[in-house]
């Protein structure tokens, strides 16, 4: 089986507490769909845990509307650490996550009502698309930006993730990973100047350089309700870049890590050994999340921002049924019925 990139599965949000970040993210973004939630032990992630393992609560939460998901993590048997320096655009590492709408006043405008903090009027990003940026309660940076993408529509002004802001320190060198491996191989913009939209962000009134990549169209299970994705590298030219998870273990607060549901994980290990961005961690097989199972590993980008891969064999449907969607062995490039990817709705949380 040949590598297929679906789409993009999650982000990994670290937080001190779960259930309340949760529902901050359910009323701001409708992240209500609780495709799994699981407590147990991180026994894998040694290389990025100092050798030790770690006890954690973990949640994948999404959205209807479509885009990827949230992971939201959060560390029992340790008080997590936020970064011990001022993040500022352009340190390596996640630094944004972009949220997908179909109308990008509405969600200024319902956002702002909310008294949500907003870090700036809508403004205009070099390809001359409005956005705006967010800020939750827990110093994570959103960017909404408008997308007509939609797998179905929902109440909330926004759907999931339409793709981050990565800072990294050599531009040719990152695009090794995001461009080709990853396959993000369009270019939408490549301008290095001091950018008006960036300026109340920390640190953006500096010059960058500032390159926003998109995918050709995606095929397999879930690829219609991940949809079209896009990643943005930002390099400083001025300053040498800190790095966001400096003196920190996997899982502390902040973006842990970008996670891509993908099929043929044999062929994407031996792509990415031969590339040099071997897998750093690898399940071998199946690895159960409380009722969801399925294959994952990892890769570090050249700055040490980690990749995760999952090839999802089993998620829960209604679970207390014994009704699961199962996986494997289907046709890698196939999407699933929408009939079967909408019963993910049974799994939604209200509050």
């Amino acid at each position: 089986m040949r590598k297929n990139i679906c789409g993009i599965q999650q982000v990994g949000i670290g937080v001190d507490d779960v259930e309340k970040a949760w529902k901050w993210y359910r009323q701001a973004f409708g992240m209500d769909i609780n495709v799994f939630e699981d407590t147990a032990t991180a026994k894998l992630m040694l290389p990025y845990t100092n050798g030790k393992e770690c006890d954690r609560h973990a949640a994948l939460a999404m959205n209807m509307e479509g885009g990827g998901g949230f992971e939201i993590w959060q560390h029992t048997n340790i008080t997590p650490k936020p970064p011990h320096f001022n993040v500022q655009l352009g340190d390596t590492g996640i630094f944004i996550i972009k949220m997908k709408c179909r109308n990008i006043q509405k969600a200024f405008n319902t956002h702002k009502n909310h008294d949500y903090n907003i870090l700036a009027e809508l403004s205009k990003d070099p390809a001359g698309n409005l956005h705006y940026y967010l800020q939750d309660p827990y110093n994570n940076v959103f960017e909404i930006v408008e997308e007509q993408n939609c797998y179905m529509k929902q109440k909330s002004v926004t759907g999931g993730v339409a793709g981050v802001v990565i800072g990294v320190s050599d531009m040719e060198n990152s695009l090794r990973v995001y461009a080709d491996i990853l396959q993000y191989s369009e270019v939408i913009y490549d301008e290095s100047d001091c950018f008006d939209d960036f300026a109340d962000l920390s640190g953006g009134k500096e010059k960058y350089r500032r390159v926003l990549l998109k995918h050709k169209p995606r095929t397999g299970p879930f690829s219609k309700l991940l949809g079209p994705t896009q990643i943005e590298l930002i390099q400083p030219l001025d300053r040498t870049p800190k790095k966001i998870y400096e003196k920190r273990i996997w899982g502390e607060l902040g973006y842990i890590h970008l996670c891509f549901d993908i099929q043929g994980m044999e062929y994407l290990q031996n792509e990415c050994a031969e590339k040099g961005f071997p897998f750093t961690v690898n399940s071998a097989d199946s690895f159960d999340m409380g009722s969801a199972a399925g294959h994952f590993s990892y890769i570090s980008d050249p700055d040490d921002t980690l990749i995760e891969f999952v090839e999802t064999h089993k998620l829960p449907i209604i679970e207390k049924l014994g009704w699961f969607m199962k996986l494997k062995g289907r046709d890698p490039k196939k999407s699933l019925p929408n009939w079967m990817v909408k019963t993910l709705v049974f799994s939604r949380v209200k509050d």
